[in-house]
């Protein structure tokens, strides 16, 4: 289900693609493939580039290379034909790598997808979770649209990252003091202390020829370039902090955490902090000293600053702005969970992530 991009071309063997580079500029790339090689390359756009040879200098390098090169390849050739003295501006030998490698569909941009985008719904957390590693399967494998999904649940939680310590990051007293349940995720990162409406949440379902050609730390805020624009309509100017938090000059806002399957299927999961109970979760994680001092701040409490009283909006205000903007910039159509993701979504709860032995997978 998922589209495969259809170069614009004038005959069989000819690509034209574009990538914008997020904060910079446009770069488009003009090539042929024959014979399993890169002919006629021309590299184009709006980007400045000194000295004007050393654009010849990129197509000469590029030109003659296997259709199947990959970007981190592609890139290192264009660093490689470029002139010691060269300068690029708004630009890069990973933007042209991206580029060359959208023609040659072996990476995809948004446009190159139907996206779906599921509505937030009252769930149970584990089957939050599991629907992470089973939505992110489908978009793999093909038989799901790349799809948003917004998060709902009721009881409080915990959730932590799928290589953190049970012991280190939870407290067994505040965890029964507050009836919490605790989850671990398959996605990397932190702990996330969740109540009925203190967070905003969301899963994107992805290709990873989406993020073909970016870094790791790259993929974070190209991921998230809706969401803060979404954020800007609302009054509140967000940045990301490498590698996965996202923050305003009040503080921190939220984080994110990212799982790449070997089917090709990607997750990008965020949560937001709308309106948290801050005693309540340092009474619940363990929110060690050396954290807080990497962060540059003395309280745990200071280190969550909650969207409500940034923009004095309901979160279901903030979600539908999200959405909206999600759905204009993408083409989104709205979606719904099928039975069978559901069923296998149970089947997981009851097999792996239910189970004590992966709750407590890393002690």
């Amino acid at each position: 289900m998922t589209a495969t991009p259809t170069p614009a071309a004038d005959s069989a063997s000819h690509r034209h693609r574009e990538y914008k580079v997020p904060g910079g500029k446009l770069v488009v790339v003009d090539l042929d493939v024959a014979d399993g090689l890169l002919a006629n390359v021309s590299v184009s756009g709006d980007f400045f580039l000194e000295p004007d040879e050393a654009l010849l200098d990129i197509n000469r390098g590029l030109t003659g290379l296997p259709e199947g090169t990959t970007a981190s390849e592609l890139a290192a050739v264009v660093r490689a034909s470029l002139p010691p003295d060269a300068a690029l501006f708004g630009f890069s030998a990973d933007a042209v790598a991206i580029a060359v490698r959208r023609a040659l569909a072996k990476a995809t941009s948004w446009a190159d997808h139907h996206w779906n985008l599921i509505a937030p719904s009252v769930l149970p957390t584990e089957i939050n979770v599991a629907l992470d590693e089973v939505l992110t399967e489908e978009v793999g494998a093909g038989r799901r649209n790349p799809t948003l999904r917004f998060w709902d649940w009721q009881e409080p939680s915990t959730v932590i990252g799928s290589f953190q310590s049970y012991r280190n990051e939870v407290d067994p007293d505040g965890v029964a003091r507050h009836g919490i349940k605790v989850v671990r995720r398959i996605s990397g990162g932190g702990a996330m202390f969740m109540e009925a409406g203190n967070c905003i949440t969301y899963s994107l379902y992805l290709p990873q020829t989406l993020v073909d050609g970016l870094s790791f730390a790259d993929s974070y805020p190209f991921l998230d370039t809706w969401v803060m624009a979404a954020l800007e309509k609302l009054g509140i100017t967000a940045f990301y902090v490498p590698l996965n938090d996202i923050a305003t000059d009040q503080g921190k806002i939220g984080g994110a955490a990212q799982k790449r399957l070997a089917n090709g299927g990607m997750l990008h999961h965020v949560t937001m902090s709308y309106d948290i109970d801050a005693d309540k979760m340092v009474e619940v994680l363990r929110i060690g000293k050396e954290k807080l001092s990497d962060k540059g701040t003395r309280s745990a409490k200071k280190r969550v600053d909650p969207l409500r009283r940034q923009t004095g909006l309901a979160r279901a205000d903030i979600i539908a702005a999200m959405m909206e903007v999600f759905a204009e910039r993408y083409g989104a159509t709205p979606s719904e969970l099928t039975e069978a993701e559901l069923s296998t979504a149970r089947e997981r709860v009851a097999t792996k992530f239910g189970t004590d032995e992966w709750l407590h997978r890393v002690p």
